[in-house]
């Protein structure tokens, strides 16, 4: 990217191309370099890193932002990085990949269920740098406007430095004024304990619906849960080798 030249920054999500969060970090990219948008039609949280399959997808230029390109995708958020690099920017790579800002957190054992993160790493997969932004407030009233600057300062960071091979961050926001700053961070040992209510519907079947609690297993003190527990900003660098690289000596050791 030469020095005359705005970087193209790719701007994706999993609440919808109309969600107050991806208009909030497209502002602040706006800033930076040519945006180009690319998101669901329709809010796609927790569908992790699924793409379609078996049927079309539709893809549709929207006009909702003005002077930004904008498009609607009928599919996942990994489905709109996926068609964003190889339809759209006709397989040149945007010089970053931004997903969010979530509606909620995507921290801990989040980061795999998550729609914003699975954007980000599909980016990564991509060989683009890619950082997804996650807020801990789930309404769609949320106020982003405490974050953007942290926003801003991670983007140019890795605009201006880039990112190990193979690595993306994960970074997520607590709610209200007053961060006091990033952490880097590591995955906190954390996961949903989940209920499942039985009800019934008018028909007298029975149906579930999911609820559950959210169980930290640890108290360290340089995890996400506790830099967001204190006021911080936690930074997470995310790989997707799923390689467990320690259990392969274990493993040459069994007998087969």
């Amino acid at each position: 990217m030469s020095k005359q030249t705005k970087p193209t920054i790719l701007v994706v999500n999993d609440d919808g191309v109309t969600a107050p969060g991806i208009k909030a970090l497209m502002g602040v990219m706006k800033e930076l370099g040519r945006v180009v948008v690319v998101a669901p039609d329709s809010p796609q949280s927790g569908m992790g890193h699924a793409i379609t399959i078996g049927k079309p997808l539709r893809l549709d230029k929207v006009n909702v932002y003005e002077g930004i390109e904008a498009y609607a995708c009928s599919g996942t958020p990994v489905d709109c990085v996926k068609l964003a690099v190889n339809t759209i920017l006709k397989g040149k790579k945007p010089d970053l990949c931004v997903s969010g800002i979530n509606h909620g957190l995507n921290n801990s054992i989040n980061v795999l269920y998550s729609g914003t993160m699975s954007a980000a790493v599909e980016g990564g997969i991509e060989k683009i740098p890619s950082i997804g932004f996650s807020l801990d407030d789930y309404t769609m009233q949320a106020d982003f406007s405490h974050c953007l600057k942290w926003v801003k300062q991670l983007a140019q960071q890795v605009l201006k430095n880039g990112l190990p091979l193979g690595t993306v961050l994960n970074v997520n926001f607590p709610s209200g004024n007053g961060i006091k700053g990033i952490k880097i961070c590591r995955q906190a040992d954390a996961k949903w304990a989940e209920e499942f209510e039985q009800r019934i519907d008018p028909y007298k079947r029975p149906y579930y619906w999911s609820s559950g609690v959210f169980e930290l297993n640890e108290t360290g003190e340089d995890t996400d849960c506790w830099a967001l527990a204190n006021g911080y900003a936690s930074v997470v660098p995310v790989q997707f080798d799923m390689t467990a690289h320690h259990a392969i000596p274990l493993l040459n050791s069994w007998e087969f």
